[in-house]
């Protein structure tokens, strides 16, 4: 055969591959793009799997859920478009490196002691931790973070403690876990708009006792365990690592589980209204919302959440959400039978 007969053959071939694979309206079927997993991402991307790993928490790499549940994949088109950013990968890098005690301090110019204080009063909050040869959790900050909050309060780095916070720290008060918490639930919250997806994040938050006080129904509390969304950030290996994990996720503090009990019943009136949750025997289970890829989306509008006491009034401490009105406030305290601590 000729060149050019072979070219005609094999354009033909081609051509009749092209029509077997159209539907019956003369389209061919839609193809779903292309995912890799996290390991492989974080190796095309040239950073470590930590450092993607918090990426992923802190929104600067979208996600997207695995088909029929799993780790979370990457978009290729995803990767190419953090590699074509500037600076890549270094300024990525930069963005998630975080610090300990001693080098945020130098960072600050301060003391570590000064640093500890302001970390204790909620002016900086930690975003991840580790458990030292001790087992002492040892909390580590966004470098980010960190220089935002220089330019943003530069008095509280030097001359005296202000008299609210100093206040504070004396009677032994400490934001750091609660901080943690309310950053990593709020983040969780971003990369899922299924409402008991969103349930199950609130209440990751509260004690099985307290759980079942909120959510009477056994198989509603079944499925929030189930639809629980698989966090990309945040999963120590070791057991003691896990323990310490389990500890720190719960709200210990009566404001706190307030807030959380009063934000998890707000997100299952929610999804009760969307779906009820699936029973013994149901065909299929119950409705699931389709794997949404994470970044920047449009949200459904929710009911507010209940504003947790804000740390003193010297920090920013966390971002805190905006507050519910009164009386609905007062209704859901009724719902969940809450009497408060001054309640005789």
């Amino acid at each position: 055969m000729t060149v050019k007969e072979v070219l005609r053959a094999h354009t033909a071939a081609h051509e009749d591959a092209s029509a077997e694979t159209k539907g019956q309206g003369g389209h061919a079927p839609s193809v779903a793009p292309a995912t890799v997993a996290a390991g492989r991402a974080s190796q095309e991307l040239g950073v470590r799997r930590a450092e993607f790993e918090l990426a992923v928490h802190l929104g600067l790499i979208a996600v997207t859920g695995a088909p029929g549940g799993g780790r979370p994949r990457v978009h290729e088109d995803e990767i190419a478009r953090l590699r074509e950013q500037p600076g890549f990968p270094d300024a990525l890098v930069e963005r998630v490196r975080t610090v300990g005690t001693a080098q945020a301090a130098a960072l600050l110019d301060i003391a570590p002691a000064r640093f500890t204080r302001l970390a204790r009063a909620g002016c900086v909050s930690p975003v991840t931790f580790y458990l030292n040869r001790y087992r002492a959790v040892v909390w580590l900050y966004l470098a980010d973070e960190l220089a935002a909050f220089a330019a943003r309060e530069p008095e509280l780095l030097a001359g005296r403690t202000p008299p609210g916070m100093r206040t504070m720290l004396e009677s032994g008060a400490d934001w750091r876990a609660r901080n943690w918490r309310s950053q990593r639930i709020d983040r969780l919250l971003d990369r899922t708009t299924d409402p008991w997806a969103r349930t199950a994040v609130q209440a990751s938050a509260l004690d099985p006792v307290q759980l079942a006080e909120v959510v009477d129904d056994p198989y509603e509390r079944a499925y929030l365990a189930r639809v629980r969304p698989e966090p990309v950030f945040g999963r120590p290996g070791s057991m003691a690592a896990r323990e310490a994990m389990a500890e720190l996720m719960l709200a210990d503090d009566p404001d706190e589980i307030l807030w959380r009990r009063v934000n998890l019943t707000l997100e299952l009136d929610s999804a009760r209204e969307d779906r009820p949750a699936p029973r013994p025997g149901d065909d299929g289970g119950a409705r699931a919302t389709p794997p949404a890829r994470t970044g920047a989306r449009s949200r459904a509008v929710r009911p507010a959440p209940a504003a947790e006491p804000a740390a003193p009034s010297a920090c920013t401490g966390a971002s805190r959400p905006a507050a519910v009105g009164r009386t609905t406030r007062k209704g859901l305290l009724a719902r969940l039978g809450w009497r408060g601590r001054g309640a005789g």
